[in-house]
């Protein structure tokens, strides 16, 4: 990869991974509920995420599954739910304060993981980054040699400022009230992007080349 293909790529990806979405929304919740340590398993399930995607783009893995209509919307239909359902429950819970005993490491990293995971727009995020910018002529895993640390540097910084951002978010939210509205509107988040989710159309071919 050349250098400026590399720059290309690092301002694609800085768009990619600081684009507000679901992973955002669940790194800003961690980081106003949970000590900072905790929280950043949340980080660290986004980068478990952002390596198997990475190296099933490279198989061409992603290729195969963006190609299957019926299995592309059965994936989204099912993020999408997933999504309003933590949507709903989160609005639910908003007025209950917070438990004063956190929630257990290994919950705190499957339910990130789940969100990060669940979410088949991320397979075209991938698709379009390896299709835009992977050399067909030049060996996938000295390309990948560059790509997967640029990526994983990026996406680590991205979200955990989202992380921090919660933190502050909640230290502000000293006034009861405040704190429920601020709850709220991270769980109207989840409903709007489960919502955009299954609305959306299927990614055209064109788009991805």
């Amino acid at each position: 990869m050349s250098f400026e293909a590399w720059t290309i790529f690092v301002v694609f990806w800085v768009v990619f991974v600081t684009t507000p979405g679901p992973n955002a929304v669940n790194c800003i919740s961690n980081g106003m509920s949970l000590r900072f340590p905790k929280a950043m398993l949340g980080v660290l399930a986004i980068l478990t995420q952002a390596v198997l995607f990475l190296v099933l783009s490279a198989l061409g893995v992603t290729a195969l599954i963006a190609a299957s209509p019926t299995g592309f919307f059965v994936a989204k239909l099912v993020g999408a739910a997933f999504l309003i359902f933590l949507g709903l429950r989160n609005w639910r819970n908003a007025s209950t304060p917070t438990p004063a005993v956190e929630r257990p490491a290994r919950h705190v990293y499957l339910h990130a993981l789940a969100v990060a995971v669940i979410n088949p727009k991320s397979v075209a995020g991938y698709l379009a980054a390896f299709s835009q910018f992977v050399q067909p002529d030049v060996p996938i895993w000295q390309q990948m040699g560059v790509i997967m640390p640029t990526a994983l540097v990026l996406t680590t910084l991205s979200y955990t400022g989202f992380t921090l951002l919660g933190m502050m978010m909640g230290k502000a939210a000293l006034k009861a009230v405040f704190n429920i509205w601020i709850r709220r509107g991270l769980a109207l988040c989840f409903i709007i992007y489960g919502v955009l989710l299954g609305a959306s159309s299927m990614p055209q071919a064109e788009a991805m080349r």
